[in-house]
């Protein structure tokens, strides 16, 4: 049976709520689960000692068992010292799009020629 660490949301509309929940991958998001290890609420500040309540040694069992955290849990293990994470690097994410570097090239066409356009009047009448 494949593990999962995995968030499970519970709260109502717009006001979510999610539990930190050991599951076998298979099952749904808000199914069956194994063992909650723990909770994290987005809704408060990010400062707040109860945003993230995770049971340390409850999480180091099920990684050494064959649990596979979950991207944002991986998060939330890093962050209480249980698993390093590797960081992660996608140096082309920040890179505009094609359209956006043809609009960039023209745009720095026109303001070239503009700016050509009002260096030649004032060329001409210094002679």
């Amino acid at each position: 049976m494949a593990l999962s660490i995995r968030l499970s949301r519970g709260g109502s509309k717009k006001r979510p709520y999610y539990r930190i929940v050991v599951a076998d991958a298979r099952s749904p998001r808000d199914g069956k689960f194994i063992e909650k290890i723990g909770n994290y609420n987005p809704l408060l500040a990010k400062d707040s000692d109860q945003r993230i309540q995770l049971d340390a040694e409850r999480a180091k069992h099920w990684l050494s068992v064959g649990a596979q955290p979950t991207d944002r849990v991986a998060r939330f293990l890093d962050a209480a010292g249980v698993r390093e994470r590797a960081a992660r690097q996608n140096p082309k994410k920040g890179e505009p799009g094609e359209k956006a570097k043809e609009r960039a090239e023209e745009r720095a066409e026109k303001a070239k020629a503009a700016e050509e356009a009002a260096n030649a009047p004032a060329e001409a009448t210094a002679e």
